[in-house]
C-alpha cells in the first residue's frame, strides 16, 4: 500500500473507534509507539503486541467515553499526520477532553513507528 492508503484506512478505522484494528491491519509487526516524556503513566514500547497491550492499558483507565474526533489525514513522504481528541472520564480523574497530533511513519506499506504529542 502507498503511504495515502495507508493513511485513508487509517483515518476510517479511527474514525470509526477501531483502533486495535488498525493496529492489527496495518501496523509493523516491530512497529514503536512514542509518547512524550511527561506522559501520565503510559510508556514507550516496541513491537505490534506492545503496542496492544499499550492500548488496553490506557483503556482500563477510562471509565466513560462521552465522544471523540480524528482530523483528516495530512500526508508528506512517508508521513501522516493526524489530530485526535478524546472526551473521556478517567478512572479517579473525572472528566476531560484531551486532544493530541499523531505523527506515523510508513515503510513498505506498513506503520513502522507512532508519535504522540500533547
Amino acid at each position: 500500500m502507498t503511504t495515502r492508503e495507508v493513511a485513508d484506512q487509517l483515518y476510517a478505522l479511527c474514525n470509526e473507534g477501531k483502533y486495535e484494528q488498525a493496529q492489527k491491519t496495518l501496523y509493523s509487526a516491530d512497529a514503536k509507539s512514542i509518547e512524550p516524556a511527561h506522559s501520565p503513566g503510559l510508556q514507550t514500547v516496541e513491537g505490534l503486541d506492545n503496542i496492544i497491550k499499550k492500548g488496553d492499558q490506557f483503556q482500563a483507565m477510562v471509565e466513560e467515553v462521552h465522544g471523540g474526533w480524528v482530523s483528516a489525514p495530512l500526508v508528506g513522504g512517508n508521513y501522516i499526520s493526524m489530530a485526535m481528541g478524546m472526551d473521556v472520564t478517567m478512572k479517579g480523574m473525572g472528566r476531560m477532553q484531551m486532544e493530541e497530533v499523531c505523527v506515523y511513519q510508513v515503510k513498505d506499506g506498513k506503520i513502522v513507528s507512532e508519535q504522540f504529542f500533547y
